[in-house]
C-alpha cells in the first residue's frame, strides 16, 4: 500500500530517545522539550513556543487565552479538519461558517464583507447583526500547507478588535511574503497552532504547539497547561489549570525528525514539482498551486478533478483504492455535519464544488519513484477513462 502521508524515523530519534528513557525524565519535564521548543522557535521566527500534547489542546487553549466567553461567536472556515470546531464547541462559542477560495483557506474577501455588512461596533467591540453576539475572534486555517493573502482582513479585524488565531497545523515550514519580509505561519495572528500529528511534516507521534510573539499570552499558557500551579509545594491552584504539555518522550523524536527538516522540505518540493510537470499536461486533471504569496510546505498534494461529467469522487477513490494507493477526499464540510447545522453561515458557494472535485494525493517525502510513477499511471489511466 502506498500511503497518504508516511511518518519515517532514523537513527535520531532512536538515539535521543534512548537517551531520554536512561535519565528517567519521561513526563512532561525534561531537557528535550525545552531543546524542542527553542528549535521551533527558531524554524518560525516566534518569540515563544509552548509545546502541548495535540493540536487540538492547542487551539482549545487559545481560545482560553483569548477569555472567549459562552455563546460569544468565532468566524471559522467551513473546509477544514473538523479540531478549529470542536474547539469552539469545547469553549461554548458559536462559529459562524465561511466559504473558502479556489487554493482551499479561508475566503478573506467574504469574510471583509460580512464584517463590514453583517456587523456593527459596540463599546469598541463587533458584534453580530443578526444574532446581536460579540465575534470575539476568527480562525484562520491554512490547509494543505498554503497561506492566503490574509493582510487586508487581518488588518480590519484589528481595528474591529476581533482577535486571531491561526491553525497552522499543516504548515510547518511555510512562510508568507511581504515586501521584503517572510512570516512563517502562526505568527500572523495574536497565536499560532501547529500540529505534530503522525501524519504532519514532522511528528513526535502526537502533540502540537502554541506560537505567540506576547509574553503575557505565552506566561498564561504555560501556567494553565501545567495545572494552574500557584504553589506547587502546597498544591495551591487559583484557576482551573490543564494537563496538556508535551511529553519529555514525544519531544525527543521531535528533535530528531527536526534534525532532517530542510532535507524533508527540499524532497516535499520534489514532490510537488514532479506531480505539477504530468498532472497540468493532462485534459482533465490539475495540481492545485500555492497562492503567489505563499512558500509553501507542500504538506499534501491535491489533484484537482477538471471534468467529472457522470462521475462521483467515490469512482475517483476507490480506482485509487484498487490500486492499493491511499488517497482521500477534502474533509466533509462542518456546517454540514449533524451537530452543526444550527449555527450560522455565511455566502457558502464555493465549498462544494472543491470538496467534489477534489482529492488528496500521496505526499509523504519518502515517497520512492517507482511509487510516485504507480500514482501517477493510474492518474493516466483515470484520464483516459474520462475521454471514452
Amino acid at each position: 500500500m502506498i500511503f497518504l502521508h508516511e511518518p519515517i524515523f532514523s537513527s535520531k530519534e532512536i538515539k535521543y530517545v534512548t537517551e531520554c528513557l536512561k535519565t528517567g525524565w519521561v513526563s512532561t519535564s525534561g531537557k528535550f522539550v525545552s531543546k524542542f521548543e527553542r528549535q521551533i522557535s527558531s524554524i518560525t521566527n516566534s518569540k515563544y513556543c509552548l509545546a502541548l500534547n495535540s493540536g487540538t489542546s492547542c487551539l482549545d487553549l487559545s481560545l482560553k487565552l483569548l477569555d472567549v466567553k459562552k455563546d460569544q461567536e468565532i468566524i471559522v472556515p467551513t473546509t477544514t479538519f473538523i479540531a478549529p470546531i470542536n474547539s469552539i464547541l469545547y469553549n461554548r462559542a458559536n462559529p459562524i461558517f465561511m466559504d473558502i477560495d479556489k487554493f482551499g483557506n479561508l475566503d478573506s474577501d467574504k469574510v471583509i464583507r460580512f464584517i463590514k455588512e453583517e456587523t456593527y461596533i459596540k463599546k469598541n467591540f463587533t458584534f453580530n447583526k443578526k444574532t446581536k453576539k460579540k465575534i470575539k475572534a476568527l480562525i484562520i486555517v491554512h490547509v494543505f500547507g498554503n497561506i492566503s493573502n490574509y493582510e487586508k482582513l487581518i488588518s480590519l479585524c484589528r481595528k474591529r478588535n476581533i482577535r486571531i488565531i491561526e491553525d497552522a497545523s499543516e504548515s510547518l515550514g511555510s512562510f508568507y511574503k511581504f515586501k521584503k519580509i517572510k512570516k512563517h505561519s502562526g505568527t500572523l495572528g495574536d497565536i499560532g497552532c501547529i500540529s505534530f500529528n503522525t501524519n504532519k511534516v514532522i511528528t513526535t507521534g502526537s502533540g502540537g504547539a502554541i506560537l505567540t510573539n506576547k509574553k503575557n499570552i505565552y506566561d498564561r499558557a504555560l501556567y494553565l497547561s501545567t495545572q494552574a500551579k500557584d504553589d506547587p509545594v502546597k498544591f495551591i491552584h487559583h484557576d482551573i489549570g490543564y494537563n496538556i504539555k508535551l511529553n519529555n518522550v514525544s519531544a525527543a523524536i521531535g528533535l530528531g525528525q527536526l534534525e532532517n527538516f530542510k532535507v524533508i522540505l527540499k524532497k516535499k518540493k520534489k514532490i510537488f514539482d514532479f506531480y505539477k510537470s504530468k498532472i497540468n499536461k493532462l485534459k482533465n486533471f490539475e495540481l492545485l498551486s500555492p497562492p503567489n504569496k505563499c512558500l509553501s510546505n507542500h504538506w499534501i498534494n491535491i489533484l484537482k478533478i477538471k471534468n467529472k461529467k457522470k462521475y462521483k469522487i467515490d469512482h475517483f477513490l476507490k480506482f485509487f483504492f484498487q490500486y492499493n494507493i491511499q488517497v482521500r477526499p477534502i474533509w466533509y464540510p462542518n456546517h454540514l455535519q449533524k451537530k452543526m447545522k444550527k449555527f450560522q453561515k455565511y455566502d457558502l458557494k464555493n465549498f462544494k464544488n472543491f470538496h467534489d472535485n477534489c482529492i488528496c494525493l500521496p505526499s509523504g517525502y519518502g515517497l520512492k519513484n517507482h511509487e510516485l510513477k504507480k500514482i501517477l499511471n493510474v492518474i493516466y489511466l483515470l484520464d483516459k477513462k474520462m475521454k471514452t
